[in-house]
C-alpha cells in the first residue's frame, strides 16, 4: 500500500520542514501563542466534525462508531489541555483570525464521500482517509513544535507549553495507526477496495496539501500558487467530475476573500508592533511571493 506523508512548506527560502517552521514559531511569544490557539480549536473542532460523521454512519459500521467515540473523547481532552494552558498564560481562547485549515480543507473535499446508506465501504474508504491524512500533518507539527522547545530557552512558559503537547502527541500518533489500520483492512476485502483506498490517500493528500498552504503562504501571488494546487486536487479525481469541481472552486480560489483579509490582519498587527521591521522584513517576505512564482 502506498503510504503518503504530508510535504514540506515551499517558500522563498526553499523547502522548509515542521522542524524549520515551529524553530521560527517559538522565537515569537505573539505567534506561538496564536500558534497554540489553532491547535486548540482544530481539537474542539474535530469533535464536531467527528460527531457529524457517526450521525451520518447512523448505527452503521457498529465498531467503527465505537472508535469515533473514543476519538472524539481525545481530541475532547486535547482540547481541555490546550485551553488551561492558554487560559494560565494569559493568551486568547476564541476563534481563531484569518485563513482556517479546516474550513480551507471542508471547501476543497469533492462532496463524494457519498452515501453511507447506498455504498457504506465508499463512504468509510473517504471518511477515513481524510482524518488519517490530517491526523498525520498534526503529529509532523507537534513532534517539530516539541523538538524547537527543547532547543528553546528553558523558561517556565516553554516548558509548561511543552509538556502540555508531549502529552498530546503520543495520542494522535496513536490516532494515525488506528487510520491506517482501518485503511488496510478495507484494502484487504478486494482488489477493487485496494485501488479506492490508494486513489483515496492521494486524493486527499492532494486536499490536505492545498489546506494546509493555504494558511501559510500570503505572499504576493498566493492566489495563483492555490490554482495549481486546485489543479492538483482535480488530476486526482475522475475525468468526469473534474470540470465541475474546478467551476465551484475556481472563483473563489483567485478571489480569496480569507487570504485577503489575512493579509490585511497580518500587515497591522506587524506596523503596530515595529513599523521599522514591518518595511525590512514584512514588505520583502509579501514580495517574496512574485519569486516564488516565477520558480514555480
Amino acid at each position: 500500500m502506498t503510504v503518503v506523508y504530508p510535504r514540506k512548506l515551499e517558500s522563498s527560502l526553499g523547502a522548509m520542514s515542521a522542524r524549520d517552521v515551529m524553530k521560527q514559531v517559538v522565537r515569537d511569544r505573539e505567534i506561538h501563542l496564536l500558534t497554540l490557539n489553532r491547535y486548540r480549536y482544530s481539537e474542539q473542532r474535530s469533535c464536531k466534525d467527528l460527531t457529524d460523521l457517526i450521525e451520518q454512519l447512523n448505527g452503521k459500521a457498529p465498531e467503527l462508531i465505537r472508535d469515533l467515540s473514543r476519538h472524539i473523547s481525545d481530541e475532547a481532552r486535547h482540547a481541555m489541555w490546550l485551553t488551561e494552558l492558554l487560559v494560565d498564560l494569559g493568551a486568547e481562547v476564541g476563534t481563531p483570525l484569518g485563513s482556517s485549515y479546516i474550513d480551507e480543507f471542508e471547501r476543497l473535499l469533492d462532496r463524494e464521500y457519498g452515501n453511507p446508506q447506498e455504498s457504506l465501504d465508499d463512504f468509510l474508504i473517504s471518511s477515513l482517509a481524510a482524518i488519517n491524512v490530517t491526523e498525520k500533518r498534526g503529529c509532523e507539527y507537534f513532534s517539530g513544535h516539541i523538538h524547537a522547545l527543547k532547543q528553546a530557552p528553558q523558561t517556565e512558559e516553554n516548558i509548561k507549553i511543552r509538556e502540555t503537547i508531549e502529552k498530546i502527541l503520543p495520542e494522535e500518533a496513536g490516532h494515525v495507526r488506528w487510520g491506517n489500520r482501518w485503511l488496510a483492512e478495507m484494502a484487504r476485502k478486494s482488489p477493487e477496495h485496494a485501488q479506492k483506498v490508494e486513489q483515496a490517500k492521494l486524493k486527499y493528500a492532494a486536499i490536505e496539501q492545498a489546506a494546509f498552504v493555504s494558511g501559510m503562504d500570503i505572499t504576493l501571488g498566493a492566489e495563483l500558487r492555490r490554482v495549481g494546487n486546485l489543479l492538483d486536487i482535480a488530476n486526482n479525481l475522475p475525468m468526469w467530475q473534474r470540470p465541475q469541481y474546478l467551476m465551484e472552486r475556481l472563483p473563489q480560489t483567485l478571489l480569496a476573500p480569507d487570504l485577503q483579509r489575512t493579509r490585511i490582519t497580518a500587515a497591522q498587527r506587524a506596523w503596530e508592533r515595529d513599523p521599522q521591521a514591518f518595511m525590512e522584513r514584512f514588505v520583502p517576505m509579501f514580495l517574496s511571493g512574485l519569486t516564488k512564482g516565477q520558480k514555480n
